[in-house]
């Protein structure tokens, strides 16, 4: 769906916008080469368009083994449109500094050569079988009976049908989600229009299933959260903006069943405008991030003045 792609270019010259999906990937156990740690989403967008393939600093060391004091390894889940290297490039490295054994994955990648650095636009269950694959590849390495899942935009909502239909629940302690697309999202009325066309649907899937597949009621969506939005055994947090400019309304976001948290940013601090694309590069969000890894070092977030975009 090339408007996906014209929004993105518009925001930063190149473009990244929901969360994560489907393709042929990268090789699970193969290291790519890691890149440096970026402070912007613009600027790590700048350099994956150069380094489609990079590792977020501190990712992937499938060498590593988990202390006792953080026994599951972390693995990073990217957006739609976007990459492993753009999404995680300064969260990363936190996460590796606190001692947690890191690993990111790039998915969706269409183009074969993993030159492309827009990844994520393929079917979603397709996606969430190959995260199986690589959560196996990672316990497997580490000898880990668990890992955490951090994901961002669709990259956190697609884990939940690894955990609800691909036995994922009994290898995941806890999903963290930055502004998922749990209940879809309307994007300015884009989506209804092209599902309201003859044929709209089947056209734009072509090019970026995962879009269509994370409108607001769509068939995927409705019974992906049918009968509760999670499953036992699994902690779920949300971290969400009301600036969020990709799902919309932003409380799409949410999810419905009490065992969830649910965190708004501006409730924490009403100096913080990050948007979607910032979030995870914004220091509140990504300090509740660690607090959600990791409750008993939990920290209350500085609040302090966080523009959007570039957070």
């Amino acid at each position: 769906m090339r408007l996906w792609h014209r929004i993105g270019t518009t925001v930063v010259g190149v473009a990244a916008l929901l969360a994560t999906t489907a393709g042929t990937g990268q090789a699970a156990t193969a290291t790519p080469p890691e890149g440096p740690v970026q402070s912007t989403f613009p600027a790590a967008l700048l350099y994956s368009s150069i380094h489609a393939s990079a590792s977020p600093p501190g990712a992937n060391d499938f060498a590593c083994k988990p202390a006792a004091a953080h026994p599951r390894p972390v693995v990073l889940v990217h957006g739609t449109v976007e990459n492993a290297y753009d999404n995680w490039a300064e969260l990363s490295p936190q996460l590796k500094a606190d001692g947690y054994c890191v690993f990111a994955l790039n998915f969706g990648d269409t183009v074969p050569g993993g030159t492309n650095p827009f990844k994520g636009l393929g079917d979603i269950p397709a996606s969430a079988r190959q995260l199986s694959a690589y959560v196996d590849s990672v316990l497997a390495a580490t000898g880990a009976s668990e890992v955490d899942i951090v994901g961002h935009s669709q990259g956190g909502m697609m884990p939940r049908y690894y955990l609800k239909n691909l036995g994922g629940a009994s290898k995941v302690g806890s999903l963290v989600a930055l502004a998922p697309s749990n209940y879809g999202t309307v994007f300015y009325g884009v989506l209804p229009l092209v599902a309201a066309l003859p044929g709209g649907e089947a056209v734009t899937s072509l090019a970026c299933a995962a879009c269509v597949q994370q409108r607001q009621g769509s068939s995927f969506l409705n019974t992906l959260n049918a009968g509760g939005d999670t499953v036992p055994g699994v902690r779920y947090t949300v971290i969400t903006t009301s600036y969020d400019e990709v799902v919309m309304p932003f409380t799409n976001t949410y999810l419905k069943d009490p065992g969830a948290t649910n965190i708004n940013l501006q409730q924490v601090c009403g100096l913080d405008f990050t948007d979607h694309l910032g979030i995870s590069y914004d220091p509140i969000a990504q300090r509740l991030v660690r607090n959600a890894l990791d409750p008993a070092t939990a920290k209350a977030p500085t609040c302090r003045y966080v523009p959007p975009l570039v957070s």
